[in-house]
């Protein structure tokens, strides 16, 4: 199915503010309140949109520290990739982890409280990931822009 015109409008209103009314959208977007819903199943249905969450805000959190940890296994083979992919998977503190083409093979965006938190992260998680050959923490100074909503 492709995306026409009010379709992209919700999916933009909807990912700045997913609590939005469907009063409130079908307004927006300048369609009845039934019409507005059944376009809304549909997107949801065909996979357009995945989920509903909230997005919390870290620093309230304890959590106010973001690290980009690189990170270079060993090999490439299927079976050190899937080893360290299930393992990182499993570390509470990984928000992201990326797949890379590059000089790392891995990229993790991780939260910590602090440069010590941290610390603790590395030393019960990270160290004993299977695999890894290297491995360079980045810690970002200054959060300038941030978002989650995707272009449509």
């Amino acid at each position: 199915m492709s995306l026409d015109d009010t379709d992209k409008r919700i999916l933009t209103l909807l990912q700045k503010k997913g609590r939005m009314s469907n009063a409130d959208l079908s307004e927006k977007v300048n369609l009845s309140p039934s019409a507005c819903h059944r376009r809304v199943q549909r997107l949801e249905a065909e996979g357009y949109i995945r989920d509903y969450v909230a997005l919390l805000d870290a620093r309230k959190m304890g959590v106010p520290t973001t690290v980009f940890v690189e990170i270079t296994l060993q090999a490439q083979a299927d079976e050190v990739l899937d080893a360290f992919e299930r393992a990182v998977a499993l570390i509470p503190a990984v928000l992201e982890c990326h797949l890379m083409a590059g000089s790392a093979d891995y990229i993790l965006k991780i939260v910590a409280e602090d440069t010590e938190d941290f610390a603790r992260i590395h030393r019960q998680y990270l160290s004993r990931l299977p695999g890894v050959a290297q491995m360079q923490s980045s810690f970002a100074l200054r959060t300038v822009f941030r978002t989650t909503a995707l272009p449509v």
